[in-house]
C-alpha cells in the first residue's frame, strides 16, 4: 500500500473535492428499494421530494468534505482509516441522492462548492483538536443527521417509495457511524458546540431547500 506524504495527501484531497462537487458519483451498493413499477407522483409531491433530496445531497457533499479533512488531520492510523471507511459508505449516499434528483427532474444545490469548502474547514478544525474530539464531532454530526433524516421520512410523500427507502438506509448507516465513533473513544461534545452545530445545519438546510 502506498504511503502518501503530506503534499500527496493534500493533492488527493483536492482531487476528491473536485470529484465530489463536479463528477458523477458511483455507489458500491445498489440503490435501496427500487420499485418494481414506476411511481406516480403529483407535481407538488415531485417538487417536495426534489427539495428534500437536494438537502440530503448537500448533506452528503458536506460529509465527504468533513471526513476527508478529518482523515487528513487524524493523529492515528486507526482514526484515519475509520474516517476513510465512513467516507466510502457516504459515497453511496452521495450517488443515491444524485441519481434520485435526476429521476425527480430536479438538480443539486448551486452552492455545493461553498458547502464543501465550509465543511472541509470545519473538519480540519475538528481534526486538529485531536482524535477524541474529532470522533466526538463525528458522533454529534451523525446523530444530528439521523434526526434530520427521520424528519424527512415524516415529510416525504407516501407515494415516493424510492426516496423513502434511500433515506431510511442512510439513517441506518449514519447511526452505525456514530456507534463506531463512540466505540473508538469519542469525547463528549459540550452542549454549546452541539447547539452551534445544530444552528449551522438549520441554516444550510433552509438555503439548500431552495438553492
Amino acid at each position: 500500500m502506498r504511503v502518501y506524504n503530506p503534499l500527496d495527501a493534500w493533492i488527493v484531497a483536492a482531487d476528491n473535492a473536485l470529484r465530489t462537487v463536479h463528477a458523477q458519483p458511483h455507489s458500491a451498493r445498489r440503490v435501496p428499494g427500487l420499485p418494481t413499477e414506476p411511481e406516480s407522483l403529483s407535481a407538488d409531491e415531485r417538487k417536495l421530494s426534489g427539495a428534500l433530496m437536494r438537502v440530503n445531497h448537500v448533506g452528503e457533499v458536506c460529509a465527504q468534505a468533513l471526513y476527508e479533512a478529518q482523515a487528513l488531520t487524524a493523529r492515528s492510523d486507526s482514526v484515519r482509516d475509520q474516517m476513510r471507511a465512513a467516507s466510502r459508505e457516504e459515497t453511496d449516499h452521495l450517488a443515491w441522492t444524485a441519481q434520485r434528483l435526476k429521476e425527480l427532474g430536479d438538480r443539486p444545490s448551486l452552492l455545493n462548492p461553498l458547502w464543501y469548502a465550509g465543511a472541509f474547514t470545519i473538519g480540519v478544525v475538528a481534526g486538529k483538536a485531536g482524535d477524541a474530539w474529532s470522533l466526538g464531532f463525528m458522533v454529534e454530526t451523525e446523530r444530528q443527521v439521523e434526526r434530520h433524516l427521520a424528519s424527512h421520512l415524516d415529510r416525504l410523500p407516501a407515494a415516493d417509495q424510492t426516496s423513502r427507502a434511500i433515506v431510511a438506509q442512510m439513517k441506518v448507516d449514519e447511526a452505525h457511524h456514530a456507534e463506531q465513533a463512540e466505540a473508538a473513544g469519542a469525547a463528549a461534545m459540550p452542549q454549546v458546540l452541539r447547539s452551534v452545530m445544530k444552528g449551522a445545519a438549520s441554516v444550510m438546510t433552509r438555503i439548500a431547500h431552495h438553492i
